[in-house]
């Protein structure tokens, strides 16, 4: 065994013991002793991916869906580079990352040596932590500080403020296993393990039972006068609200926030990513999840005095406009004491976990609905009554993908206006859907990637509904349908360009057209041919409706391209917004 060999087992092995089940490598020579060791590791799931950028949206999006950290794998050079997007999304969403990137020996840094860049802190603030791993040497105490690092670099990515991690693994030849003892090429020494040195150093070598170290992270609460103070101002506001919006993890526990919308008697205003708009608790007696208010808010007279905030800042730019101008003493909870409530008008920022703040609310608040809450539910039954049938061919996709899907769905939605009509156009039902997006930094790049991540954690059936740019964008991401063994149905609503920059006064602009829009004329059917995935076109809303449930009911992967028409589309939605809002106000 040589000293690279050794030292990628024991990376490998260390990270199945603190929690990561899953690798994502990118090929290449510089990591190849932590490529095989992870390959050839019984704990953990390896998915080879050939572009960096899709296969770390890939491992961005297991991540996401699981909640744990997935370790991702390349070589030294610009391959790391590819990273930084999917970094940037994993740092704003605080999906947890790690990445391990191989990296030249010191001595070749600076010197205009091949595929050697500066990798220190290459990422910035994006990632959590930043460390130079030491260089392989069969050494007891490196060893052991190699597996600490490891552990407490596993211990970062999943804690208070989840996010990515970066380890540069500096290597030198040879990198591929050798024999003790036989010479490299070219003569280079091999770098042989000494005799007797695993036998010897069985610690540091074969590690503890469990994680080298565990991390252990305390609930951060409330003291006891904060918790009556909090449980006073709800207990006594005349109208309030509970607004949760995107999130990636489990926590704030669905149910909890269930209990505290009951227990107050706040209506819900549940953004699509916030894992409560869909599930069990949305027919349940004393819950008001409302799903309509981005279209009938501006209907609405009265505002709440108090508002109690999870998640990050909502989709809906008018929901973020009504809570600023509400006036209302407005709570942020946010476990990290991170700030997302960008109209700078919340009142209270509460640094405690959201799951144990929700809870412990939920048992000590005792408050019947008043008539603010009489009329949001009001509100929220008339506005799907009236917008029934008649959603915008493109609005109406996103409201059949929510309707039609199945219990244990995985729903992944692009950005730009899939997940604006998600937000207006998909109504809560008691359905067990997980559904999910990038609303970090809000890209459209790699968002196939991310969703054929999400799907490789399960059977369970997923949806992909993404834009015609956003597909363009990631069209290599599909190779994973094929190498990572991942079945999904995958919506392109395809209205040739831009259609969101319809909604910017640059429309009115002659360039608008040429340089917002930018019709692309692309036929997707290629791309389908080139991955070997079933393809249909559809321009109606029957058509979509059959091959939607023909997907759903088969094996393999389905791309269902939507045609639409971007002018009509805007037209269409802002005619029925000003019907909402007119038949609403009444």
């Amino acid at each position: 065994m040589n000293v690279n060999t050794l030292w990628g087992e024991v990376i490998a092995d260390e990270l199945s013991k603190a929690g990561v089940e899953a690798a994502v490598l990118a090929p290449g020579s510089r990591s190849t002793p932590l490529t095989v060791a992870a390959a050839e590791h019984e704990g953990i799931e390896t998915y080879s991916l050939l572009d960096e950028r899709s296969a770390a949206f890939f491992a961005l999006g297991r991540a996401k869906r699981t909640g744990t950290p997935t370790a991702l794998v390349c070589t030294s050079g610009t391959a790391l580079a590819n990273f930084h997007p999917a970094v940037i999304e994993a740092d704003r969403s605080r999906v947890p990352l790690l990445l391990l990137t191989a990296d030249r020996p010191p001595e070749l840094q600076d010197s205009g040596a091949n595929q050697t860049i500066d990798q220190e802190r290459l990422y910035g603030d994006a990632v959590r932590q930043y460390r130079k791993l030491p260089e392989p040497e069969p050494a007891d105490r490196k060893l052991r500080s190699l597996r600490t690092a490891l552990a407490r670099a596993v211990g970062t990515a999943t804690g208070g403020e989840p996010g990515p991690v970066h380890l540069d693994v500096p290597l030198r030849k040879p990198l591929e296993p050798t024999a003790g003892g036989k010479a490299a090429p070219l003569g280079v020494p091999d770098g042989a393990v000494p005799g007797g040195f695993v036998d010897d150093h069985s610690l540091a070598v074969e590690g503890r039972e469990g994680s080298f170290v565990e991390v252990t992270r305390g609930q951060s609460t409330l003291s006891a006068a904060d918790r009556r103070n909090l449980v006073e101002v709800i207990e006594t506001a005349d109208s309030g609200v509970v607004v949760c919006g995107p999130t990636d993890r489990s926590a704030p526990a669905v149910d909890a926030l269930a209990e505290l919308a009951r227990a107050s008697g706040f209506p819900v205003f549940a953004d699509p990513l916030s894992g409560i708009r869909f599930g069990g608790h949305v027919d349940s007696d004393g819950v008001t999840v409302c799903g309509g208010y981005d279209s009938y808010l501006a209907a609405i007279e009265a505002t709440p005095d108090v508002v109690v905030r999870f998640g990050a800042s909502p989709t809906s730019k008018p929901l973020r406009n009504y809570l600023a101008r509400s006036g209302a003493r407005q709570f942020v909870v946010d476990p990290a004491g991170g700030w997302r409530e960008a109209t700078f008008t919340a009142t209270d920022l509460v640094v405690a976990d959201e799951t144990w703040v929700a809870s412990d609310l939920a048992a000590r608040v005792e408050r019947e609905p008043g008539p603010y809450a009489d009329r949001l539910r009001e509100a929220e039954a008339a506005y799907w009554q009236l917008v029934a049938g008649a959603e915008p061919e493109e609005g109406a996709v996103l409201t059949d993908a929510v309707e039609a899907a199945p219990d244990s769905t995985t729903l992944f939605v692009s950005n730009s206006m899939p997940v604006r009509d998600l937000d207006r156009f998909g109504r809560p039902r008691p359905a067990d859907l997980t559904v999910l997006g990038n609303r970090g930094a809000s890209g459209i790049d790699g968002i196939t990637s991310t969703a054929l991540g999400a799907g490789s954690v399960s059977d369970d059936p997923l949806v992909l509904v993404t834009g015609d740019l956003a597909y363009y964008h990631d069209m290599n991401g599909l190779l994973a349908v094929g190498r990572c063994d991942v079945d999904a149905t995958v919506v392109c609503i395809n209205n040739d360009g831009g259609g969101i920059f319809h909604l910017l006064p640059i429309e009115a602009h002659g360039t608008f057209e040429e340089w917002f829009r930018t019709p692309h004329g692309l036929d997707f059917e290629h791309s389908a041919e080139l991955y070997d995935l079933e393809f249909a076109r559809t321009g109606d809303r029957e058509g979509f409706r059959e091959l939607y449930a023909d997907s759903l009911a088969s094996d393999g992967t389905q791309v269902i391209e939507v045609r639409t028409d971007s002018d009509r589309n805007h037209a269409d939605r802002t005619a029925l917004q000003e019907r909402v809002v007119e038949e609403l106000s009444q």
